[in-house]
């Protein structure tokens, strides 16, 4: 293939407002959109197309870590409409390509609908704030909002260590510098370590993936900066355990009282396929730091920090449950999305059937996954299943309108009885 052809698959890319484009040996190019895989109509890829694709856009040093270890990411401007973070790597002998497309343009907090505590974090001269969910779930986004925000209306010295740059912060208010692992320092923890000595006043840690990086986060935060980072765990609770279960146990003690000192909050996120409309919605986890949740991670009861949210709703705390179900009550989700994206989908599943959201068949596959798991509320449902996310038989664009439709008059049902 030829460079316009790259240029023609970007272009789609940005047109269609895809997430991502993957390009694999023995498939058409596929866009992923609002959640789910799209082939473009166009031809079968060959080994030769993807290498010729993977060189038209891949710089030489990334090219020669792809030769020795198998794999390489790097990040690249397309234009002025959008970066692509780009992950080439092996697969059968063969080149594969994922770019995940960022968009040029930094969303506000009104429109991601981040907790209205999230600008009193960005006020504060020190501790840390974590983002948290799987892969895909708008962790980036949501920090490089924060990060816009802090650059739009204080005199602050940001540091960012990404891998790769995704998001570009021009100078603003504040003075942005932005270091990329692997082209400006070697590792997160030494870009750490050095930025402690730059005069920060605020720091972003792109992925906080080992011991040396969450200790130099904790210990940037406890000597006076706020620290922004990302894990790769699901909830408030999980997310403390994570990061105290990764030292050491003769030094968890320790960590646990810097932690509960220097922890602002916990923002757990997932995206969920809207059924109201084109697009994505996000759904959030969110625990904010108050003196009795201090308490509880002193003293190793993480178990009973979801209580504590339960009861802190005046500081904007919800449970990740709680927030799916008001987006399916609201009519943006559907029940399917609801249980599988919870954390303890029984249970969920449990809540919409009394009160009598599930159709029988999807009441069906709740007894069934029961029965075969007595007495384990969390199981989630077996992808075959009814009420399973992804594709299903003989789904098609007229049943997505007629979902779209109950959906939208259910929102205006609950609407009204308010």
């Amino acid at each position: 293939m030829a460079t316009i052809q790259i240029d023609r698959l970007l272009e789609t890319c940005v047109k269609r407002k895809a997430s991502d484009l993957h390009l694999a040996v023995g498939k058409p190019p596929t866009l992923r959109m609002h959640g789910r895989l799209r082939e473009l109509q166009t031809k079968v890829l060959e080994p030769e197309d993807t290498v010729a694709l993977m060189k038209s856009i891949t710089p030489e040093r990334i090219q020669q870590e792809y030769e020795e270890e198998g794999s390489g990411d790097f990040g690249f401007a397309y234009g002025d409409e959008a970066r692509f973070r780009v992950a080439i790597f092996k697969q059968k002998g063969c080149c594969s390509l994922v770019l995940r497309r960022i968009p040029n343009t930094i969303m506000t907090f009104a429109q991601i609908g981040l907790p209205a505590m999230a600008e009193q974090i960005c006020r504060r001269p020190r501790g840390i704030f974590l983002v948290t969910g799987p892969t895909g779930s708008g962790k980036t986004t949501t920090l490089a909002c924060m990060i816009n925000y802090i650059n739009e209306n204080f005199d602050r010295h940001i540091i960012t260590m990404e891998d790769p740059i995704e998001y570009y912060h021009p100078h603003k208010k504040s003075i942005v510098v932005q270091r990329e692992v692997g082209v400006d320092v070697p590792n997160f923890s030494e870009a750490l370590r050095r930025a402690l000595r730059q005069d920060p006043d605020v720091m972003l840690v792109g992925e906080m993936r080992d011991l040396a990086t969450i200790s130099s986060a904790i210990t940037a935060a406890e000597t006076g900066h706020l620290v922004f980072g990302t894990l790769h765990t699901s909830g408030a609770a999980s997310t403390i355990n994570r990061i105290i279960d990764a030292f050491p146990t003769d030094q968890q003690e320790q960590v646990r009282v810097q932690l509960a000192n220097n922890l602002i909050a916990v923002l757990s996120q997932a995206l969920c396929p809207r059924v109201d409309t084109d697009g994505m919605v996000a759904a959030y986890e969110f625990m904010y730091v108050t003196p009795g949740i201090q308490n509880l991670i002193r003293e190793n009861k993480s178990f009973r920090i979801d209580s504590e949210i339960q009861t802190g709703r005046r500081y904007g705390m919800v449970l990740l449950d709680d927030f799916l179900l008001q987006l399916f009550e609201q009519g943006k989700i559907s029940p399917e999305e609801a249980i599988d994206k919870s954390k303890v989908p029984g249970y969920m599943a449990e809540r919409l059937t009394k009160a009598g959201y599930l159709t029988p068949a999807q009441e069906m596959m709740v007894e069934e996954m029961e029965d075969k798991m007595p007495g384990h509320v969390g199981a989630t449902p077996p992808a075959s299943a009814p009420g399973a996310a992804g594709p299903t038989p003989g789904s098609d664009e007229a049943e997505r309108q007629r979902q779209m439709q109950q959906n939208r008059e259910r929102m205006m049902r609950t609407q009204n009885k308010r």
